[in-house]
């Protein structure tokens, strides 16, 4: 299972960014955490970054995150950021990457292809 987040025309992003962009958002939830007290980040984004051949690898922590896998691609002037989530993912999984990649969106600007087949259109902030 595939979704994507289309930026705009002639916009490009390489892994190492969105990598850092990817920090930005775990920091973020880190603060909110502080705020709250508890480990809020853990609970928010309970996984474990790993990169091997282009490819952001997102370890769950077990039994109800199994992970999912961050990548970038070009198709002509084109740039997509994909997020794929592996066979055996949970719906956990799935809401993690809706999240994330919903972030992203806000954050990029560019449309939000939904797992749901549905279209979110963010300009950036």
């Amino acid at each position: 299972m595939k979704t994507s987040l289309k930026l705009k025309a002639g916009q490009t992003v390489a892994l190492d960014e969105v990598k850092q962009l990817l920090e930005r958002y775990r920091a973020a939830l880190g603060k909110t955490g502080e705020q709250l007290s508890w480990a809020y980040e853990q609970a928010a984004f309970p996984y474990t970054v790993h990169e091997r051949e282009g490819v952001l690898y997102l370890q769950g922590d077990g039994r109800l995150y199994r992970g999912m896998a961050v990548s970038v691609r070009t198709a002509g002037e084109q740039c997509f950021i994909d997020i794929a989530l592996p066979p055996g993912a949970t719906h956990g999984d799935k809401g993690k990457a809706n999240e994330f990649g919903r972030w992203l969106a806000k954050t990029l600007g560019g449309e939000w292809h939904l797992f749901s087949g549905r279209t979110m259109v963010f300009d950036a902030s």
